[in-house]
């Protein structure tokens, strides 16, 4: 009862964060309609069979039955009868609106978006963002045998400098991705990408030629790898009971540093090392356990119903963090340059990435839902709150009919035009495109289902691990972790 109790309080966060979001966009645009005097029709929350709904002054409030953000009805903004329903006023008789009015209501949405993210950059940093070891560092953990970067001569212990000639000064992750290692190399369109890295103090260059893996189902295409993974302590999430690393003493958060003297630069190396280790032959882990620094026999030993010797740990696949209090006004500017970056990308006719890539509704909740599980989700669903606001905030202001920018686009034109655009035509382009977007976001809908945890798409962590007979001494680690 309780993890569905957990579940729930999860999904409950997920849908009033993204509601917070959608609503505070739509409410830029009610607040500047009726600074400017314009006629506002609807402004609901929510959309589908009201649940509740009341004229106020000439506006009709609304809360929908779906979930799903929020909508504000301006019919003398655009014609959209054929999205919102008919509209109970002729738009002939409605008084006359400037274009400058048209822009500056079009523009509070985007505007209200890019407020909303400054807000919660400023409480992120209050607060400060988890950042792992890999957005703090260009070093690899792990290199794939026989892999693109293996072949090329990388090693685990190399920095890497430059990426397609562009300096990097993390691994991975979602801001600043112009300075990230996986960013450059999905972004890369050459055959080969130029690598400098630092080797015990001297600077190399390589070319690797990276490989696309095949596409599994109907997901979304892969993007091209070069077969490396950045240098991450491996950190305890659970000890079985009973089991080997039980018995040895290792406890949930500790870091495993070294295995029979060898450092570890990964948990994919930890994971390989204990594969290729006989069952009742104990190993020597190097703990790190806050200031203190043990050393734990651990004998790893084989599972019921099992054909490779294990220790009873699963492992925090995100590695041990800090603390981290971006600036906020940099914080904006890093998302900005981030969302940049992605529609450069996938306008690129040479890239990989394309607009299957990007995320909808549906994917963005899960986003969502994924850093909630996290010990730090409230953090991290700030943060990532600033990336979406302004991803909302920008792409709202493409000039494609429907979206703000193209309302901003068809005033600009009315203006020069002198006059205003004919509505029957209006509509049609306005309608046009709002069939077009939907279809988009089915499409990227369909994308973002394949995505979701269905049953046995993915290798679940065991509940639990019986190991027969019990070890009389020390235990280690299993690999555990979702991805290993």
């Amino acid at each position: 009862m309780s993890d569905y109790l957990r579940v729930a309080g999860i999904l409950l966060e997920v849908l009033v964060l993204f509601n917070l979001i959608i609503i505070a966009h739509e409410l830029g645009h009610f607040v500047a309609a009726r600074w400017r005097g314009l006629v506002v029709e609807k402004f609901g929350i929510w959309f589908g069979k009201p649940l509740w709904k009341k004229t106020i002054g000439g506006v009709e409030y609304s809360l929908g039955s779906i979930p799903a953000g929020g909508f504000v009805a301006l019919p003398q903004l655009a014609p959209m009868e054929s999205v919102e329903g008919e509209s109970k006023h002729d738009r002939a008789a409605l008084p006359p609106v400037t274009a400058l009015d048209k822009i500056i209501v079009a523009l509070s949405g985007p505007v209200a978006s890019m407020l909303l993210a400054l807000l919660c950059a400023v409480i992120v940093w209050l607060v400060g963002r988890p950042v792992s070891q890999a957005e703090t560092g260009t070093v690899i953990g792990y290199v794939l045998p026989e892999g693109p970067a293996a072949k090329a001569g990388l090693q685990p212990g190399d920095k890497i400098l430059e990426v397609n000639r562009h300096p990097v000064s993390k691994f991975a992750g979602m801001g600043n991705m112009r300075q990230s290692v996986t960013w450059n190399v999905v972004r890369s369109e050459e055959p080969l990408i130029p690598v400098k890295f630092e080797r015990n103090g001297a600077v190399q260059t390589v070319e690797v030629e990276p490989t696309v893996p095949e596409r599994q189902g109907w997901g979304r295409r892969p993007l091209r790898q070069i077969g490396i993974l950045p240098a991450m302590t491996p950190m305890v999430a659970k000890v079985f009971q009973d089991s080997p690393a039980a018995v040895a003493g290792i406890r949930p958060r500790d870091l495993i540093t070294a295995v029979d003297g060898q450092p570890l630069l990964s948990l994919a190396s930890l994971s390989e090392y204990l594969d290729k280790h006989q069952a009742g032959v104990p190993v020597d882990l190097t703990v790190q356990r806050g200031e203190e620094t043990l050393q734990l026999a651990v004998t790893p030993l084989l599972p019921e119903g099992e054909t490779k010797p294990r220790v009873g740990i699963l492992w925090d696949d995100r590695g041990p963090t800090v603390l981290e209090h971006p600036n906020p006004l940099q914080l904006v500017a890093g998302s900005v340059r981030t969302m940049v970056d992605t529609l450069s990308a996938v306008f690129s006719p040479r890239s990989d990435i394309k607009a299957e890539h990007l995320s909808g509704p549906v994917g963005i909740m899960r986003i969502y839902y994924l850093l909630f599980e996290s010990p730090d989700g409230w953090r991290l669903a700030l943060w990532f709150s600033v990336v979406l606001n302004v991803n909302l905030a920008l792409l709202n202001l493409l000039p494609i009919p429907v979206l703000d920018g193209g309302h901003i686009m068809l005033a600009i034109i009315e203006s020069i035009r002198r006059k205003p655009i004919n509505v029957r035509v209006l509509e049609i382009v306005q309608s046009g495109f709002a069939f077009l977007i939907i279809g988009y976001m089915l499409y990227i809908t369909f994308f973002d289902v394949q995505d979701l945890p269905w049953r046995g798409k993915a290798e679940e962590p065991p509940a639990e691990l019986k190991f027969s007979p019990a070890p009389e001494k020390a235990g280690a680690g299993d690999g555990a972790a979702p991805g290993m």
